[in-house]
C-alpha cells in the first residue's frame, strides 16, 4: 500500500480526520476525542498493523498544546504521523495510548513533565525529570525566575 492508499484507508477509520501527504510520511490530524480510537485501530487493523510507537513529541503551538505521534508498521514498512492538539492551556488533557503501545508510558510522562499535558487513563502519570516546584519549561509562556542575565 502506498502513502496515498494508506491515507485513504486511514480516512475511512474516522469522521473528522484531516489527511496530508507529506514528502516522507502520511500525516493525520485527529481531534482529541478520536485519538485513542484511531490509535487502537491503526495498531490492530490487519491493513495497517502499526505495532511500533517511534515517538511522542509535545508541542506548544502558542494558543494550543499538541502531540505528534510517529508510528511504524514493522510488517509493512509504513510510517504515519498522527497529530492532535487542544486549545485548553489551563487543563490540557488527551487520552493515554499507553494501553496500546507500552512505550507511550515514558513519552507521555515527559510531555506531562515539560509541557503539563495530562493523559487520561495513564497508569502512572507523574513527573519524570523535574520536581513539582518547577513549572512547565517547554511552554512558550514559561518564566524562569532563576535565569542569570549578564
Amino acid at each position: 500500500m502506498d502513502n496515498i492508499k494508506l491515507g485513504e484507508f486511514i480516512k475511512s477509520l474516522g469522521s473528522d480526520l484531516d489527511i496530508k501527504e507529506g514528502k516522507q510520511f502520511t500525516e493525520v490530524t485527529v481531534p482529541p476525542s478520536e485519538l485513542h480510537s484511531l490509535a487502537r485501530q491503526l495498531r490492530e487493523r490487519e491493513e495497517t498493523l502499526f505495532d511500533f510507537l517511534v515517538s511522542i513529541t509535545g508541542v506548544d503551538y502558542g494558543p494550543d498544546l499538541g502531540l505528534i505521534y510517529h508510528l511504524r508498521s514493522t510488517k509493512y514498512g509504513h510510517t504515519v504521523v498522527i497529530k492532535s492538539r487542544t486549545s485548553d492551556r489551563e487543563h490540557p488533557q488527551l487520552d493515554s495510548v499507553s494501553d496500546i503501545w507500552e512505550a507511550a508510558d515514558l513519552h507521555e510522562r515527559e510531555a506531562f513533565d515539560l509541557l503539563g499535558i495530562k493523559f487520561a487513563n495513564h497508569p502512572d502519570l507523574r513527573r519524570l525529570f523535574l520536581n513539582s516546584s518547577w513549572g512547565f519549561p517547554l511552554r512558550k509562556d514559561y518564566i524562569d525566575d532563576d535565569i542569570i542575565t549578564w
